[in-house]
């Protein structure tokens, strides 16, 4: 679809449906949930989960990094989570097991980044890019950085078609983030090797988080019951107890534990059934 104007649609903060056109906020929708731990500790906190706070948190990132602006900054070197997604992307890229990641941007749609940093600056401020429209200014930043953009003209987001531009470019070892288990299923059957990461997934059906996990390697949870009930009791390895990262494959269990070996953070290992979570949940799971 063309672009006809400057919109970008964002799922934030509990499913809740955000709208930016030229850089100011034009509607929030209701969040599905009141309280996450991870909002807690957001470089803007949000306390409480309501509309006005969430409109505030998506202004603060507009301001500090140009989100959803031809000014977004698309490199970034700070941990925001120690397993979050950006976060284990951006360390698989530095230790050379993986060798691309495909991400959504901003102002960019699907993009295939090869720099830590990109992975990180890109993926650790953005939350679920719904749609986007391109600008130039931030396509040029990425391409100049050594990432690559699957559509300059209308900043499309397509996940199956950003691992296969990735594989084009001559990439072995790509990583990608997908929500929902139709793009999973997809770039399962058509690129087996691809390490793949679901994000995203508040508010999935028994049914398509039953495929997303199956799909995938790596999977957020979110504010998500029905991924902590598939995920938890087939997972390899679990990262986290109150937003908890569960790794479904061996490749993806790789990419934690090499993490865990590398950092210089104490880090609690012990055998357990899964999934094992602290009373720090997002409220409502949904």
């Amino acid at each position: 679809m063309a672009h006809d104007k400057d919109e970008h649609i964002i799922e934030a903060i509990g499913r809740c449906r955000i709208v930016v056109r030229n850089g100011n906020v034009v509607d929030v929708g209701k969040p599905q949930i009141q309280d996450c731990p991870l909002a807690r500790r957001f470089a803007y906190p949000v306390p409480d989960i309501t509309a006005e706070s969430v409109k505030a948190n998506i202004e603060y990132r507009i301001k500090a990094f140009g989100m959803c602006t031809p000014d977004r900054e698309v490199l970034d070197t700070r941990e925001f989570v120690g397993f979050g997604a950006s976060e284990l992307l951006s360390f698989g890229l530095h230790a050379g097991i993986i060798d691309a990641a495909v991400i959504a941007c901003d102002g960019a749609g699907t993009v295939v980044v090869t720099k830590p940093a990109m992975a990180q600056g890109i993926g650790g401020r953005m939350s679920g890019l719904f749609s986007t429209c391109p600008y130039p200014q931030v396509m040029d930043r990425i391409e100049k950085d050594g990432g690559f953009v699957l559509d300059r003209e209308h900043a499309a987001m397509d996940a199956v078609a950003g691992v296969a531009l990735a594989a084009s470019k001559g990439f072995r070892n790509i990583a990608v983030t997908v929500a929902g288990p139709d793009a999973a299923g997809t770039i399962r059957r058509i690129h087996p090797d691809t390490l793949i990461f679901g994000v995203h997934v508040t508010g999935l059906t028994d049914e398509e988080a039953g495929r997303l996990v199956s799909a995938s390697d790596l999977v957020t949870s979110c504010a998500s019951k029905t991924i902590r009930d598939a995920a938890g009791p087939r997972a390899l390895v679990q990262a986290g107890v109150s937003i908890p990262i569960f790794a479904m494959t061996e490749k993806g269990k790789g990419l934690i534990m090499e993490k865990i070996r590398r950092t210089s953070e104490q880090v609690l290992i012990k055998p357990t059934r899964l999934p094992s979570l602290s009373g720090q949940q997002p409220e409502p799971l949904v």
